[in-house]
């Protein structure tokens, strides 16, 4: 009476293997999704923005990072940006009294684009550049 309660069937020991491979292939699903979400711009890049037209201060240069494709700022609240898988990339910026937004390309380790906005009420609009830290 005890002995059958310890023997696995064939049936059961199937049911236990294509069980167990559906759990293997579901994590490697879920390990190839989480290594795709990843861009190839990842990382921590210097920008430079200039002005050309307009009363706005003559550059701006700070650093952003960009992880999965989402560009982001550490201290700048109302920072949005999303660079593609094509590396096309749009981004804007607000903070009291100025705003800006702009968009560009990016490549391996360099970018560059155009960007419009105001400071204290003053149209602005110039380039920027981009380099990878």
């Amino acid at each position: 009476m005890f002995e059958d309660m310890n023997v696995e069937s064939a049936e059961e020991r199937e049911m236990k293997n294509l069980l167990t491979s559906a759990i293997a292939a579901s994590c490697l699903v879920a390990l190839v999704s989480v290594a795709q979400a990843r861009s190839a711009y990842d990382g921590s890049w210097d920008l430079l923005f200039v002005t050309q037209r307009g009363a706005c201060d003559p550059t701006y240069i700070f650093a952003v990072n960009i992880i999965d494709g989402v560009v982001t700022h550490p201290n700048l609240v109302k920072f949005r940006g999303h660079v593609a898988r094509s590396g096309a990339v749009r981004a804007s910026v607000s903070v009291p009294d100025k705003y800006a937004s702009g968009s560009g390309q990016l490549s391996s380790n360099s970018g560059r684009g155009t960007w419009s906005g105001y400071s204290r009420g003053a149209r602005c609009s110039g380039y920027w550049t981009a380099q990878r830290n």
